[in-house]
């Protein structure tokens, strides 16, 4: 049936289109996203009346793990190494980050929120004689929640 509209439910979301906002800076071009995850640490527990004789296994405290951004290194741009140097003993500015998957229109699909990142890591390409790369600089941004929203 040409013409007619296909229903995207049916398909996975293609994961190449994305942005990233980083407090006021909008639309951030990254490579790479990566180390979206929260999980919960297991408490495992026993009562010493109990007639079974294994623990019972309960949801403990919730950890999120830090986020990698990969971007193409750009003539003057140091931004990210600004905002790495002003870290001083527990002072950083922390921002919000929200990373969007985007459809075909440049919609959001799902958009990561998270809140109260800071940098904890950057790495700088390495360098090859004999390469033909694009250079390409790494942010570690650590955080302490993450938000997820469909649309």
């Amino acid at each position: 049936m040409a013409g007619e509209a296909q229903d995207q439910s049916i398909w996975p979301l293609p994961k190449f289109y994305f942005s990233v906002d980083i407090g006021d800076q909008q639309d951030l071009a990254f490579q790479e996203v990566s180390g979206l995850e929260t999980e919960n640490q297991v408490i495992e527990y026993r009562a010493g009346n109990s007639k079974q004789f294994s623990t019972v296994k309960m949801p403990g405290i919730g950890k999120v793990g830090n986020v990698t951004l990969k971007k193409g290194i750009f003539v003057q741009d140091n931004k990210f190494w600004a905002w790495f140097s002003q870290t001083k003993m527990n002072t950083i500015k922390r921002v919000p980050v929200v990373i969007k998957l985007l459809d075909e229109k440049g919609n959001a699909t799902m958009v990561w929120t998270l809140q109260n990142a800071f940098p904890v890591k950057i790495t700088g390409t390495d360098l090859k004689s004999d390469g033909n790369e694009v250079a390409v600089e790494t942010i570690e941004l650590a955080h302490e929640g993450m938000t997820i929203k469909n649309g």
